[in-house]
C-alpha cells in the first residue's frame, strides 16, 4: 500500500456548538476552538474534523447549509476560519470540514430560485415532480419520518428530501450541480483545509425513476434506506469528484457511507478508492431494530463480532476510520458497556479495544474524559429534531412518557451534544452563560480538570494510548499491521494480534466484571499498556486478566 501523510495519524471530532464558547452567549465557537488547539495539540491530536459551521439556519444543527461560502454569524465569521486554518497549520495540525452536498437548506439561493421558477434552470437542481393520478412519484419516508416529498407552495409541484422538509435534495445527476459543488470545494482547499468528512453521501444517487416499495409501518410508506439497495451508479459521481477535486490536492477524506456492497469496497476506500477512508459503522447498527422500542442492548459478543466482522472484511483493502460514538450517536461508553459495569477501567478497556484496531482512530470531544449520556427529564430539554420524531414514534406505539424518555435517554444523540465538561466551575467551564442545551449534571465528577493530573484518570489513560500509538517502537505494525482474532469464541473475551513484518502485538481485554484466565498464544514479552495497576502473568504463559483489564502485550 502506498503509504499517504494522513496514514498513521490520530483524528478529533469537534462538534463546535458545545465545545467552547469564549464569547459567553451560551454557544461554541470558532474562537473556542482557536483556544483548545494546545489542549488538543497535547492530548496527540494530528487532524480535526469541525461539523458544519457554514452559514445555516439549524434546522439540523448546521447540517442544513444556506451559504457553502460563508461562516454563521454564531461560530464567528470568515476570518476567525483563516486565522484558525492558521493556528492549526503551525501547530502541524490538519482541519477538515463537513462536506454536506446531498442536501442544502431550504434557505439556500438556489432553492429560493427554485421555487420561484420549478420549470426553470434552478428547479433542476433539485428533484422537483407533480402528482400523477392524485399520487405521489414514490411511498418513501424520509430520514426524520414523514413523506420524502413536500409541496412547493403556490404550485401543484412537489420537492424531494432525504431528511428534513428543510433539506432539499440536490440532483446530482444535474452537471450544473456537480460543477457548483466542486468549485465550492475547491474553494474550500485553496483557503488551506486539509480534506473533507463527507456527510451521508450514499445517498446522492437515487433509484430512478422514482417507485413504490412494500410498505414497512401502518403509515403506508418505507424508510428511504430501502432504494439505496437498488441505487446503482454512485461511484461515477463520486470518481468524478476524486479526479476533480481530492487527487488535485492529496486530500484527506473520510465517508459517512452505509450500506455499500461489498464488490464496491475496494472502490470506496482501496489503493486508487473514492476516498481515504470510511467510518465504520457496524458497531453502531448493534442491535437496532427499526424504532428505537425495537432496539436489543448491545452485549459484548455482539460488539466484539460487529468490529471483528470489519476489520476481516475490509483486511488489507484500506484503513477504516474507528470510533466509539460521534455527534449522531449516544455517548459509546454507555452504549457498549453493560448497564451497572460502568467505570474508568471499563470505559479503559473499550478505549483499549476500539483504538489499536486497524485503521484511523477518531476521538470525539469529550470522549478522553469519558463523558456520559445525559438523564434528560422531559422532551422539551432537546433540539434534536430526529430524537423528536423518534419520541413520537415510541409515543404513538402506546409507549409512555416515561418510557419514551427512557429510550431517549439511551438512544438519542442528544446525549453527545452536551457541553464539553472542561471543569466542574459553574456550566462545566463551557461558557459563563447558560449554555443552549442542558449541561450532565455529572459534571462536577466527570471533568478534564478533575482529569489532568490524575495519572489514573480517562484521560491520561487516553494519553498514554495516543503516545504509545505514535511511539516509534511500534507505530509501524500499529498503523499497517494485519489484524487478527485471537480466541474470538470465548466469550466475554475481546482478543486480537496487530501484526507486523517483525513484530506482533497481543491486544486483550476482559469485557466483563469477574475475572478470566486466557492461554497466551506464546510467551509474553513485555506489557506495553495495561489499564490497571498490574498483571497476573503466570510460567505457564497463562495470563489472568481482573474485570474490565485491558493489555496489550509484545510476544
Amino acid at each position: 500500500m502506498t503509504k499517504k501523510w494522513w496514514m498513521g495519524k490520530v483524528a478529533y471530532q469537534i462538534w463546535p456548538k458545545s465545545f467552547a464558547d469564549s464569547n459567553g452567549d451560551g454557544i461554541g465557537d470558532l474562537e473556542g476552538i482557536i483556544g483548545k488547539l494546545d489542549y488538543l495539540k497535547d492530548l496527540g491530536i494530528d487532524i480535526i474534523w469541525i461539523s458544519p459551521v457554514y452559514k445555516s439556519p439549524l434546522v439540523d444543527q448546521g447540517y442544513d447549509i444556506s451559504d457553502y461560502y460563508d461562516i454563521n454569524p454564531l461560530f464567528g465569521d470568515m476570518d476567525t476560519m483563516d486565522r484558525l486554518l492558521a493556528e492549526a497549520k503551525k501547530r502541524d495540525m490538519y482541519i477538515v470540514m463537513d462536506l454536506v452536498v446531498n442536501h442544502c437548506s431550504d434557505e439556500h439561493e438556489w432553492f429560493k430560485k427554485a421555487c420561484a421558477d420549478p420549470d426553470g434552470e434552478y428547479g433542476k437542481y433539485f428533484y422537483i415532480a407533480e402528482k400523477k393520478d392524485g399520487k405521489l412519484p414514490c411511498n418513501w419516508r424520509s430520514y426524520f419520518g414523514g413523506s420524502v416529498w413536500e409541496p412547493i407552495p403556490g404550485t401543484n409541484k412537489y420537492y424531494f428530501h432525504a431528511f428534513h422538509k428543510k433539506q432539499p435534495d440536490l440532483n446530482w445527476e444535474n452537471p450544473k450541480v456537480r460543477e457548483e459543488v466542486y468549485k465550492m470545494m475547491n474553494w474550500w482547499f485553496e483557503r488551506g483545509i486539509a480534506g473533507f468528512r463527507i456527510d451521508a453521501i450514499i445517498n446522492i444517487k437515487k433509484k430512478l425513476p422514482f417507485c413504490d416499495y412494500e410498505p414497512d409501518r401502518d403509515d403506508g410508506m418505507v424508510s428511504v434506506v430501502r432504494m439505496l439497495e437498488d441505487a446503482e451508479g454512485i461511484g461515477e459521481f463520486l470518481e468524478e469528484m476524486k479526479h476533480e477535486i481530492f487527487d488535485k490536492y492529496d486530500a484527506f477524506t473520510v465517508g459517512e457511507v452505509f450500506n455499500e456492497k461489498d464488490s464496491e469496497l475496494r472502490e470506496f476506500i482501496g489503493e486508487n478508492g473514492h476516498f481515504s477512508s470510511k467510518f465504520d459503522f457496524a458497531p453502531e447498527m448493534c442491535g437496532k431494530g427499526g424504532a428505537w422500542y425495537e432496539h436489543e442492548t448491545v452485549t459484548p459478543e455482539m460488539y466484539k463480532n460487529a468490529i471483528f466482522d470489519s476489520q476481516l472484511r475490509v483486511a488489507d483493502i484500506g484503513f477504516l476510520s474507528n470510533i466509539i460514538e460521534n455527534h449522531d450517536e449516544p455517548r459509546g461508553v454507555c452504549r457498549y458497556i453493560p448497564e451497572g459495569d460502568l467505570s474508568d477501567t471499563s470505559k479503559k478497556a473499550l478505549a483499549t479495544v476500539y483504538f489499536f484496531l486497524r485503521g484511523i482512530p477518531f476521538i470525539y470531544q469529550g470522549q478522553e474524559i469519558g463523558m456520559e449520556n445525559c438523564p434528560f427529564e422531559n422532551i422539551d430539554q432537546l433540539d434534536d429534531i430526529s430524537s423528536k420524531d423518534e419520541y413520537k414514534v415510541c409515543r404513538d406505539a402506546g409507549y409512555s412518557e416515561e418510557e419514551s424518555m427512557k429510550l431517549l435517554r439511551i438512544y438519542s444523540r442528544e446525549n453527545a451534544r452536551t457541553p464539553v465538561q472542561w471543569s466542574d466551575e459553574e456550566n462545566a467551564g463551557f461558557s459563563t452563560h447558560e449554555p443552549w442545551i442542558m449541561v450532565n449534571p455529572n459534571y462536577k465528577e466527570i471533568n478534564l480538570a478533575k482529569q489532568k493530573d490524575d495519572s489514573n484518570s480517562v484521560y491520561a489513560f487516553y494519553k498514554k494510548m495516543i503516545a504509545l500509538y505514535k511511539n516509534p517502537a511500534y507505530h509501524e505494525t500499529l498503523t499497517f499491521g494485519r489484524f487478527e482474532p485471537y480466541q474470538r469464541e470465548t466469550k466475554n473475551l475481546i482478543a486480537y494480534f496487530r501484526k507486523g513484518e517483525n513484530q506482533t502485538l497481543l491486544v486483550l481485554a476482559n469485557f466483563q466484571n469477574e475475572p478470566q484466565t486466557v492461554v497466551l498464544p506464546e510467551e509474553a514479552g513485555n506489557v506495553i499498556l495495561n489499564n490497571c495497576a498490574s498483571v497476573d502473568v503466570d510460567d505457564d504463559s497463562r495470563i489472568t486478566l481482573a474485570g474490565y483489564q485491558a493489555v496489550i502485550i509484545e510476544l
